[in-house]
Formats: C-alpha cells, structure tokens, sequence
C-alpha cells in the first residue's frame, strides 16, 4: 500500500493506556446511569439530585430561614444586657480581664455604656433591647444563647465558620450540606435559596453559600431584590413550551453523553437546566405577593419605605417554605459600611438605622409563621458572625468581639423562651460553657433530624463533615 493510500484510509492511532481507561469509565458511567433512570422517558424521569430524602431519625425542623445580620450587632445593645457598662462607663476595662486586642483597637480604650434601656417582655421575662420593640413582642417564642464564639477578629474569615464551619473559603455551607443530606420537597424551586441585601454581598462574598467539594448541584441560588426576584424566568417570545422541552432534551442528551462520572459541574448543570425549565411555570407564581393580603403586607412593613425592602425577601422566604425550599438564607447588610451592621463608629446612628430597617420584617415573619403552622417545622435564626466589644472605639463606636456573642432561634423544635449561656460582667467573653460554631451545626443537624457523624461525604480520601471532628448539639435548646 502506497502512503498515499494509507493517508486515505481512516486509520485510527494507536489506542493509549489513558484512552482504555477513559473509554471504559465513560462504559461504566452509562451502566450505572442506565441503572438509575427508570425505564421509560429520558428527561421527564431524570433522576433528581435534590429530590427529598428521609433524614437519620424524626427532626422537629424541616426548612431553616438563616437571618444574618452582616458586620455584627452588638450584643451589650440588643439582647444581652450589662449593667456594669453603665456603672463603669468611661473607666478602663479591668485588668483581671487582660489585654484585648481586635482588628482596629488594643485594649486600651475606655468602656462604653450602653445609649439604649433594656426592658422585660412576655411571660418569660426576657429583657430586650429598647432598638427592638417589635421582635420584643415575640421573646416568648425565641431561644437565646449568650455565648457563641468565632475565632476571627476579621469579618470574612469569622463568616465562613458560622456558614461552613473553617475559617478558611472553599469548604462547603450550612446550607450545602442541609440540602446534600435531605434534598428539597419541592421539584419547581430551588433547594437552597440566597437573598444578599441590595446594595451589595457580604465581605465573605459566594463563598459563604457555596458548595465546596460536594456536587455544584447544592450550591445556593441567589435571588435578587424587587419585582423580579428571578433573572430571565420568562421564554423569549414565540419560544413555546413544547420547543423549548425538545431543546433542553436535546441538550441533556449531548452533555450526558460527554459526562464523565464524577463530573459534578456538568451534572450541576444538566440538573439547573431541567429546574430551570420547571420553574417557569412555578417560580412566577411563588415569587408574586401581589395576591398577598394588605394585613399580611402590613405585617411585615411593606407599608413603609424603610422596612419594605427588607420585608419583601421576608415574606418572600415564608412563601418559599411553604413550597418545600429547604433553606433560605436572608442578609441584612452587605456592600458599603454604611448598610450592614458593623458599627466601629456612630453606634446609635448604625444600629438606630439596621434594627428600623429589620425589626418589624423580622417580628413579622415569626408571628405570620406561627399563624398559619410553620413555625414548628421551621427553624428560624438570628444572628451574625460576631458581636462587638464592651469598649468603645473613637468615643462612640465598637471594635469586632468574636469572644461571646448571641444568637437566637425561633421554631424547629427549639425551647420557646429560654435563655442559655451567659457572658461575663462586662459581656466580653462568654463564661461557663461556650458554644463554638461546630456546637452551633451540630444543634441544627439535630433539630432536621440529621446525624452529624453520618453526613459525611469523601473527599481527597478523606470523610469530610459540616462538623470536622466534631460539635455537641446544645441539648439546653431543644423542646
């Protein structure tokens, strides 16, 4: 054969060692999808990532609404009241207390009383903040705890561990794994549902919603503010649903057949087109409050200009819920320093304007969960990825205190009107037992009825959990 023969012919080169292995991976990925899908339809009956799945025992929770109040709140001027601030204002804090440094003080600057009066409410007798009127109506639902701790002066950083656990990014959120262990019980929304505040992210940016090492499928879905929640949800025009179903067929059966098993990319991918296509018919209606009543708008300050914005993504998230979301993570704060919470200086103008933007949304949600029968498998949280020290910093602001801060929670199994934890006397540190974040996740896994020992997936070869080596769920908080 001459050579012109032989470049006419459609030889193939030889077959290397890597073309063996991929060619039979692809062989055996077929085989075990083909075992997976039920026989009859190819994407009508697609097997679903995020279907709902039964957790390791009974949990009282089965969606969770994360509030978090971006920069940090401070908890002497909120929920957890220290009179001695008032006592020993201006005075320096106690040598016994040794030398506290933050990001921008050194522990040389004098105590700082609180501007506000705290007062008891409910049958409970919880004092509350004058800043909060309306969540103050509501404390006989909400469980306190008074000593959580970070491990990071730095906002991102201190971020990442209340979402993920680390201190580091690229590990996988809360939510991630809440949605990894129990799917969504609804197959037209997203599983796990982000709202940043309008004017911008939190300094932790995607990473504090991200997927991590487990499948891109569990990732968190940002929606946005305003009328439309939901970017380019309708078809374009003259696009049929009967067109638009062949073409995303067509388009599953391309990226299937270039899938390589463990390409957890494409299947997020192949996954997002179908619940794209679903949510066209479902998501329009879910996002829509037009048909909500004026007492429910009013309840959660739609009425007024500087509750609306955030009163919306509130009332969003009790619609969300109430078709099957699993969870939903609301940021108050986020962008400039001058909308989020983090109050290094003008204390009472910062806090004055982010609890008038959140109190009555917040109240609201609590008392309209609890009205139509959400609240008890709804766990609702409150709370930031640190408080602020008990000095002040420039005369009347506060530096970053990851030593002893609280959070609260409504709902979802939790004991109603309780307080756990404590700081000390001047409400720098937490004292007897603290929580860290890893106690913090493990006491939610508890609550949806997930074993944190069990929701594990392997990475790098090695069983990696929300947990790392380990939380202790908070017993005190369960009802």
């Amino acid at each position: 054969m001459s050579p012109d023969q032989r470049h006419s012919c459609h030889i193939r080169p030889a077959v290397t060692r890597r073309d063996v292995l991929v060619r039979a991976a692809h062989g055996f990925g077929s085989v075990a999808l083909a075992s997976l899908l039920p026989p009859r339809g190819h994407a009508a009956n697609r097997v679903n990532p995020l279907a709902a799945k039964p957790p390791h025992f009974p949990g009282k929770a089965k969606s969770v609404i994360f509030l978090f109040m971006v920069g940090g709140p401070s908890q002497v001027d909120t929920f957890d009241p220290k009179p001695a601030l008032e006592k020993y204002n201006g005075q320096p804090l106690p040598a016994s207390y040794g030398t506290v440094v933050s990001q921008f003080t050194r522990g040389d600057t004098p105590l700082l009383r609180s501007p506000w009066t705290f007062k008891k409410y409910g049958q409970c007798g919880r004092e509350v903040s004058t800043l909060f009127p309306h969540i103050a109506q509501c404390v006989d639902d909400l469980c306190f705890v008074r000593s959580f701790y970070t491990e990071s002066t730095v906002h991102a950083p201190a971020m990442y561990q209340v979402n993920t656990g680390r201190i580091l990014m690229g590990y996988p959120s809360m939510g991630s794994w809440i949605t990894y262990g129990l799917g969504s019980e609804s197959e037209n929304l997203p599983a796990y549902v982000v709202m940043p505040q309008p004017e911008g992210t939190p300094e932790g940016g995607t990473p504090c919603w991200g997927a991590g090492f487990l499948p891109a499928v569990y990732q968190g879905t940002v929606f946005r503010s305003g009328a439309s929640p939901i970017l380019n949800l309708r078809p374009p025009e003259g696009v049929t649903p009967e067109r638009q179903r062949r073409t995303l067929d067509f388009l599953q059966k391309m990226n299937e057949m270039d899938a390589i098993d463990g390409d957890s990319e494409l299947a997020a991918r192949i996954s997002s087109y179908e619940l794209a296509f679903r949510m066209q018919s479902s998501a329009p209606e879910a996002v829509d409050l037009s048909k909500e009543s004026e007492a429910t708008r009013k309840l959660y300050g739609l009425d007024q200009k500087h509750t609306a914005e955030f009163g919306t993504r509130c009332l969003l998230a009790r619609r969300l819920v109430e078709r099957g979301v699993r969870f939903i993570q609301l940021y108050s704060g986020g962008g400039p320093v001058s909308v989020q919470w983090d109050a290094h200086k003008d204390l009472v103008g910062n806090h004055e304007k982010m609890c008038g933007m959140t109190d009555l949304p917040v109240a609201g949600l609590i008392l309209d969960l609890k009205h139509r029968g959400l609240l008890e498998s709804t766990l609702v949280i409150w709370g930031a990825e640190f408080g602020r020290l008990p000095m002040s910093q420039g005369g009347d602001g506060r530096d970053h205190n990851p030593h002893g801060f609280t959070m609260w929670f409504a709902g979802g199994g939790v004991k109603p009107g309780s307080i756990i934890g404590e700081t000390d006397e001047m409400g720098l540190r937490g004292v007897g037992t603290r929580y860290s974040m890893r106690d913090f996740h493990a006491t939610i896994l508890q609550l949806l009825g997930l074993d944190q020992n069990r929701l594990w997936f392997l990475h790098n070869g090695r069983n990696e959990k929300l947990t790392d080596f380990g939380g202790t769920a908070i017993r005190e908080m369960l009802a």
